[in-house]
C-alpha cells in the first residue's frame, strides 16, 4: 500500500503554514515600518498582512497560479518526454512503462533492478 503520499502531503502543508507564517511577518514588517512614517498611514496586524499578500496575490497574478507560464512549460516538458521516449529502444521502452505503472517514489527506485 502507497502511504508515502500523506508524509508528503503533511510535509507540503507545513511548508506552506510556514511560508504563509514568514511571509506574512516581513510584510508585516516592513508596512510598519516604512508607511506609517513617510505616509502617516496605520500600522497593519499579522491577518492584514496575510489579506495584503492575498489581495496583491489576485490583482497580480488572478486566480490561476500558472497564470502566465503553464502551457508553455508543459509543452516543453511533453517535448523533452517524447524526444527521449523516441530515443529508447522497444525493450527500455517496455521497461519504462512497467516502472512507471508500478508508481514514483524512493522506495520503488530501490526495488527496481538496474
Amino acid at each position: 500500500m502507497k502511504t508515502w503520499w500523506v508524509g508528503k502531503a503533511f510535509l507540503f502543508i507545513g511548508l506552506a503554514a510556514l511560508a504563509v507564517v514568514v511571509f506574512g511577518g516581513v510584510v508585516m514588517f516592513l508596512w510598519n515600518a516604512t508607511v506609517p512614517d513617510l505616509f502617516h498611514g496605520p500600522a497593519i496586524t499579522f491577518g492584514q498582512s496575510v489579506a495584503l499578500l492575498l489581495l496583491a496575490h489576485i490583482l497580480l497574478r488572478g486566480w490561476t497560479p500558472w497564470r502566465y507560464g503553464h502551457g508553455w512549460r508543459r509543452e516543453r516538458w511533453r517535448r523533452h518526454f517524447e524526444q527521449r521516449l523516441s530515443t529508447m529502444t522497444p525493450e527500455e521502452r517496455e521497461k519504462f512503462s512497467a516502472r512507471w505503472h508500478r508508481g514514483c517514489g524512493p522506495e520503488h527506485d530501490a526495488k527496481v533492478t538496474p
